[in-house]
């Protein structure tokens, strides 16, 4: 197993200082591509690993994605300036249900044109979870890539996903007990 494609989480809202950081040595001992760690404690990480090639993703508004694009812009951007190499934006749920491109794209944008004017080289990821169908895929698809973001990070419907992706990075998310569910991931995005 590569585990120079995979980065680790932790993202429990009880984490304790202890905890993120031992999650960020195993990072480091492990050869993992990154963390994606709360916004709270991404300066810290973003020291710990400095010099070890990792990189920092820090979620916007996560897990639930329901604040303002505005102030999902402020997270965003204050992460960026904490040393983040990368945010994953969580949009808002009912937008992505309905399949409403225009709210979607709308609110992708805001976040990403802050962002990008605080670090122009931030890969922006979108968290999408609860859509199966293809039309939802599509739409969120292409109001992913309207809105300037690099990727989709999914853990349902990760062959239809691929099938709407065209020029966005596609990433699994799941929880991983063995390699097992990780080299199926990795063969059906080959």
């Amino acid at each position: 197993m590569d585990n120079g494609k995979i980065e680790l989480a932790i993202l429990r809202p009880d984490a304790m200082p202890a905890q993120v950081h031992k999650v960020a040595t195993d990072v480091m001992q492990g050869g993992f591509a990154g963390i994606v760690v709360a916004p709270v404690y991404v300066a810290r990480v973003v020291t710990l690993l400095r010099g070890s090639g990792a990189t920092v993703t820090a979620p916007v508004n996560y897990p639930h994605g329901t604040s303002k694009p505005t102030l999902k812009a402020i997270e965003a951007t204050s992460c960026l300036k904490d040393g983040a190499d990368a945010v994953l934006i969580v949009p808002h749920l009912p937008n992505v249900l309905r399949g409403d491109f225009d709210a979607m794209r709308a609110e992708l944008l805001e976040i990403a044109r802050a962002a990008r004017a605080t670090r122009r080289d931030v890969q922006m990821h979108v968290l999408i979870e609860r859509i199966t169908d293809e039309p939802s895929i599509a739409v969120a698809c292409r109001a992913i890539r309207e809105s300037a973001c690099d990727g989709i990070v999914v853990s349902d419907a990760f062959p239809l996903v691929r099938k709407h992706a065209e020029s966005l990075v596609v990433i699994a998310l799941g929880t991983v007990s063995d390699g097992s569910l990780i080299d199926r991931v990795i063969e059906t995005a080959s």
